[in-house]
């Protein structure tokens, strides 16, 4: 069985690991309520994708 000669080295391990870090998403502003969401996706606050309505929300409750 295969047994490293030598211990991996802390800068070797992390630029091996370098892209494995989380990246926030980006987030757009709704042009119908501004609020964040993701690009390509339905609004969750107005129900809204591409100025159409898709899907039926709840008024929130005050």
């Amino acid at each position: 069985m295969a047994v490293p000669k030598r211990r991996t080295s802390l800068a070797r391990k992390r630029k091996r690991r370098s892209h494995l870090s989380l990246v926030a998403p980006n987030l757009d502003a709704c042009p119908k309520c501004l609020e964040p969401k993701e690009p390509h996706r339905v609004c969750r606050v107005c129900g809204t994708y591409k100025g159409r309505s898709v899907i039926a929300v709840e008024a929130a409750e005050a």
